[in-house]
C-alpha cells in the first residue's frame, strides 16, 4: 500500500482520503498535511520514529484538527487476523493469566526489502520501479528494521494479553548479528504485567531460528497462536484442541474495509486509534532501549 506524492502528485493527493504508507521518516509529514486539508487519514504503522515524535503528532493532531469531523487512523493489520480474535477469545475463557510467551525469528536478507525492484499500491497496479530502500539500509528512525517489523509482535501481544495485562515492567538485552540490519537486529525481553504475570519476548529478523508463535498460560489452561500456519491450539485438562483459522490474507483488507466502513458511518475504528499505535511503539521501543 503506498501512497504518496510520486504517485498522486501535488493537490491531487488531498482531493481523497487518503491511505499514507511511506518510509517511516517522511510519513509524519504528509499525515499534517493531509489531516490540515480536511481528508481522512489511515497512516501505516509504525505510528512515527520515535515515542517522542508519536507523542507530539497525536497532540498536534487534537489540538489543531477537529477529530470528530477529520479522522486520523493508524493501520495495524495484526489486529484484524481471525486467528488472533480467536485466540484472544480462548485466552479470555482460560482465566487469570499466568505467564506468556512471544516470539519471532528469522533472517531477513539485504534483497527481500533492501533491493525490491518494484512498488505495488494495495490495488495491484504497478507503480514505479525503484532500486533500494534507502531508509531500510540507512534507518533514521530508532531500531532500524526491528522497530518497522517488531511493532506488529507487541500489537499482537498486547491483542492477546488483554488490558487487564497491561506491560508495566521490562528488561532487555539488545544486538546487531547482521550487518545490513542497523543499528539492532535482535531483542530478548523479560516483562512484567499489572497483574503481576511475568513473560518473556523475544523477536530477531537477523538469526537461523525460525517461529512466529504466542504461547499464554491461564488458570484454566494454554492457549498457542502459531502466526504462519494460523493455527490456535488450547490445552485445557490435558485435552489439546487445534483449529486452523481462516485469516484473509495478512489482515490488510478487512484492516482497509473496516477503515472505509467507519468513515462512511461518521466514525473512526477504534482499533486505528492513534493511541493504539502509540502503545505498540511505546512497548517495541521500551525493548531496545532497555539495557
Amino acid at each position: 500500500m503506498t501512497v504518496g506524492v510520486a504517485i498522486i502528485g501535488g493537490a491531487e493527493l488531498f482531493r481523497i482520503d487518503s491511505p499514507i504508507s511511506l518510509p517511516i521518516p517522511k510519513q509524519a509529514e504528509y499525515i499534517r498535511l493531509a489531516l490540515s486539508a480536511s481528508k481522512h487519514v489511515l497512516s501505516e504503522k509504525p505510528i512515527a520514529e520515535n515515542v517522542k515524535d508519536a507523542q507530539e503528532l497525536i497532540s498536534w493532531y487534537y489540538a489543531n484538527i477537529d477529530s470528530k469531523k477529520v479522522t486520523w487512523s493508524v493501520a495495524e493489520n495484526f489486529r484484524y487476523l481471525a486467528s488472533f480474535e480467536y485466540a484472544r477469545e480462548q485466552v479470555q475463557k482460560a482465566g487469570r493469566l499466568l505467564g506468556f510467551r512471544a516470539k519471532r525469528y528469522s533472517m531477513v536478507k539485504g534483497g527481500k526489502y533492501f533491493g525490491m525492484g518494484v512498488c505495488r499500491c494495495i490495488c495491484g497496479l504497478l507503480l514505479r520501479p525503484f532500486q533500494e530502500t534507502e531508509w531500510r539500509k540507512n534507518p533514521t528512525h530508532q531500531g532500524g528494521f526491528l522497530l518497522d517489523g517488531g511493532v506488529h509482535v507487541t500489537a499482537g501481544l498486547r491483542l492477546l494479553l488483554g488490558p487487564e495485562n497491561t506491560i508495566t515492567r521490562l528488561s532487555a538485552f539488545s544486538a546487531q548479528l547482521q550487518k545490513h540490519l542497523p543499528p539492532v537486529d535482535t531483542i530478548d525481553a523479560a516483562m512484567k504485567t499489572k497483574s503481576g504475570a511475568t513473560g518473556t519476548f523475544s523477536v530477531s529478523f537477523g538469526t537461523s531460528f525460525t517461529g512466529y508463535e504466542f504461547n499464554i498460560a491461564c488458570e484454566g489452561g494454554t492457549v498457542s497462536l502459531s502466526v504462519f500456519g494460523s493455527t490456535v491450539t488450547t490445552v485445557v485438562e490435558g485435552k489439546e484442541e487445534k483449529s486452523v483459522v481462516d485469516d484473509e490474507r495478512t489482515g490488510v483488507p478487512p484492516e482497509v474495509r473496516k477503515w472505509g466502513e467507519a468513515l462512511a458511518a461518521g466514525q473512526r475504528n477504534e482499533k486505528q486509534r492513534p493511541e493504539e499505535a502509540l502503545a505498540d511503539l511505546e512497548l517495541v521501543s521500551g525493548t531496545s532501549n532497555s539495557r
